[in-house]
């Protein structure tokens, strides 16, 4: 059997290097951040990320995190280049193969930043000492003396330098320093700064590699054919127009495996894409529905979800005896907030392409979120070892999570395997509407109660379909989903209840494939807590701002919310039929708060402006900041007011953009993103600004209109 693992010919050849220097390799978790030095003999320790600088100079990173879009083939170069003290354009990135000595490398959770702040900027500094300390051997001087700039070490009042790749060699013979020095964010010349994206002229003349744009010399192509009901099993397949079709090979049955199970599928394979997917549209696929069409639907799904909000959940947390106090309390209320399933509609659909070889190897091409689960999944669905498998990860078109989720990957692996040559696989928009995975649908029990003008009480009962317990099997049924904590728990969100407060869930199961969107639950979950907020504030006779400020004494929350108060002029008087609606939302470590203007248009309302502040401690590139900001905001508008995902007898009714539709260009409203300069820990910054939009709009309406909208999507042009 072949050995497929990294080894030093085969690094040295993706890299580009030809002679090594310095190597190192740095724990990728914050509290663990050791970095360690790599010779060439032992590449394959497992150890992560690489860097390296070479003798000629150059400076090489594996990246550990997949580009979707946010960004990060320029954030976590970054890290890196700021301690270096060298530009971006002087730092090469390789994208890391799933192998365990890369780390965590998925891309998801809002994480990359968080994740890597610490270890590569101690590994940046510390390549920056090992290399100042061998110039100053050679001047015979301090290391005082020396200082480093733009790929160089120079010594101070005289113009002697040596590049990094004169001193490479030597470096390496150093012992690592433990704790180097890192740079105060006051001397910081990349970090927190506007820098040009190396990576867009690539992107938009088109050099830049996506899943789709790879081809591999003798693969076929598949274009699958799912069942319309979800896991509808096959009765009988009629290829005989489809076998007329010039380049389709042959049609052979599959199947589609997922977290929570398999179902049958119907592939065509071809010699190009237009001859499978015509093919497809040929084919004459009779389907059993195994009862489905009775029990899969979204009605019965949110039937079980309000039945449930009638009983007790399972507690998560609870501060005072909440029933008792809300029994007793004069003045409560109670109210059920609905979210949808959604798509997550990546403008580049599912797809990749696998090799199963002779020798019973595996080699991937394909746009997935994380490589290491991607390898996690095809070795345990095809029963290799981690050895055996080499992984390419092309940039995503998009993902929102979906990437993450292999189903698409491991009928690229089964087909491969039965016809013993290179597959790939494309899913269609079709496929990717009406067959998942989506987010869970959710609805938010809530009640909560005043006392003397203050909100003082408040219960989120969280129900719906839980992604620990489909997608990872890991939720027992007397537990309350831990995801919990990272959404709607008090410490998460630090609204201080005085009298009692309390969190619980419960799980009602479906069959619809549900997998995490961007900001999972926290886009579900903020849409009922921050609406309800406002009910209790309007209950209390308070603004919305002086309710929140009275139970929020997390200095970081308030100066979010005086901020967005001063940016968006919440007390300025606004004209007839015009009003403001405000949320915030606390995920991924940071606070995001939104402020939305909308007017009355006949039955209905426009909204008119957005503002949004974020407190994502420290980041990158404020400009990224803005983009994804931006893209939070598009995303969370469109979850609100455009269409969701229904299932009507087992079938989705949804399938493409015209009934799935996404806010257009012409709909956008203007919008201003503010981003406060706090200096903590970095938080995320992909998916944050997403969860305040839908309950900042919901609560604008009912500034505007005196119309309370509790279930999403609605329609904007008439608010009933």
């Amino acid at each position: 059997m072949k050995n497929t693992s990294t080894t030093r010919r085969d690094f040295i050849k993706a890299t580009g290097l030809t002679t090594f220097g310095l190597v190192l390799g740095v724990s990728t978790f914050a509290k663990d951040a050791v970095v360690k030095k790599i010779t060439p003999a032992v590449l394959s320790l497992e150890i992560n990320p690489f860097i390296i600088i070479d003798t000629a100079g150059n400076i090489t990173l594996v990246n550990p995190r997949p580009d979707m879009g946010q960004g990060s083939t320029q954030a976590v170069p970054s890290l890196l280049a700021e301690e270096l003290e060298v530009s971006l354009d002087k730092v090469k990135i390789v994208q890391s193969d799933g192998k365990g000595k890369y780390g965590d490398q998925t891309s998801g959770g809002s994480s990359s930043v968080r994740a890597l702040w610490q270890p590569l900027r101690k590994a940046g500094a510390a390549a920056r000492e090992m290399l100042t300390q061998t110039a100053a051997r050679r001047w015979n001087v301090s290391t005082t003396e020396c200082y480093a700039q733009d790929g160089r070490i120079l010594l101070k009042g005289s113009d002697k330098s040596f590049t990094y790749g004169e001193l490479a060699d030597d470096a390496s013979k150093l012992e690592i320093p433990k704790d180097p020095k890192l740079k105060e964010a006051k001397d910081f010349k990349i970090i927190g700064k506007y820098n040009k994206r190396l990576d867009v002229p690539e992107r938009v003349t088109g050099k830049a590699v996506y899943g789709l744009d790879v081809d591999i010399p003798g693969m076929v192509y598949a274009a699958i054919v799912h069942s319309p009901m979800l896991h509808g099993k096959i009765v009988s397949v009629n290829d005989a127009d489809t076998k007329k079709i010039p380049g389709v090979l042959q049609v052979v049955k599959t199947e589609r495996p997922m977290p929570h199970r398999k179902s049958e599928a119907v592939a065509v394979i071809a010699t190009n894409w237009w001859a499978a997917l015509k093919g497809k549209k040929a084919l004459n696929v009779q389907w059993e529905n195994g009862n489905y069409d009775k029990t899969l639907s979204t009605q019965k799904y949110f039937e079980d979800t309000y039945a449930a909000a009638k009983k007790e959940g399972i507690n998560y947390e609870e501060k005072g005896d909440f029933a008792a106090k809300y029994t007793s309390a004069k003045q409560k209320l109670e109210a059920n907030y609905e979210t949808p399933f959604l798509a997550h509609a990546p403008i580049e659909p599912e797809n990749a392409i696998v090799h199963v070889k002779d020798d019973g190897s595996i080699e991937i091409w394909a746009p997935v979120q994380g490589p290491d689960w991607a390898l996690r999944d095809v070795c345990g669905y095809m029963k290799v070892k981690p050895e055996q498998v080499k992984i390419n990860v092309t940039l995503l078109g998009g993902a929102f999570g979906r990437k993450a989720y292999h189903d698409f990957l491991l009928e690229a692996c089964h087909l491969s395997k039965e016809l013993k040559k290179p597959v790939k696989v494309i899913w269609t928009r079709e496929d990717d509407i009406t067959q998942g995975p989506y987010r869970p649908g959710m609805l938010s029990h809530m009640q909560g109660f005043v006392e003397n003008g203050k909100i003082t009480g408040f219960h989120h009962h969280a129900i719906g379909e839980s992604i620990v317990g489909q997608v990872f099997k890991g939720l027992k049924a007397d537990e309350a989903d831990p995801w919990l904590s990272g959404e709607i728990s008090t410490e998460n969100n630090k609204y201080n209840f005085e009298t009692a407060s309390k969190v619980s869930w419960t799980n009602v199961k479906t069959e619809i494939p549900v997998v995490w969107w961007r900001s999972v639950y926290a886009s579900n979950f903020g849409w009922g807590q921050e609406c309800f907020i406002d009910e209790l504030a309007h209950l209390a006779g308070k603004d919305p701002l002086e309710a929140r400020m009275e139970i929020l004494t997390d200095e970081r929350f308030r100066k979010v919310l005086e901020t967005l108060a001063d940016k968006a002029r919440w007390k300025e008087k606004l004209p007839e039929g015009q009003a403001k609606g405000m949320a915030v939302f606390r995920s991924f470590d940071s606070i995001s708060a939104a402020c939305i203007t909308v007017s009355k248009q006949g039955n209905g309302i426009k909204i008119d402006k957005v503002v949004s502040v974020i407190d994502c401690g420290h980041y990158v590139n404020p400009d990224n900041v803005k983009a994804q900001t931006e893209g939070n905001i598009v995303m969370g508008l469109t979850a609100a007011i455009k269409d969701g995902i229904t299932f009507t007898n087992g079938v989705c009714d949804q399938t493409n953009y015209h009934q799935y539709n996404i806010l257009r260009m012409n709909e956008t409203p203007k919008m201003e993103i503010h981003i406060i300069d706090s200096g903590a820990n970095p938080g995320g910054v992909g998916e944050p600004g997403l969860p305040p939009i839908a309950p900042a709009l919901g609560n604008a309406i009912f500034a505007a209109t005196g119309k309370r909208v509790r279930k999403l999507p609605f329609d904007i042009t008439n608010i009933a």
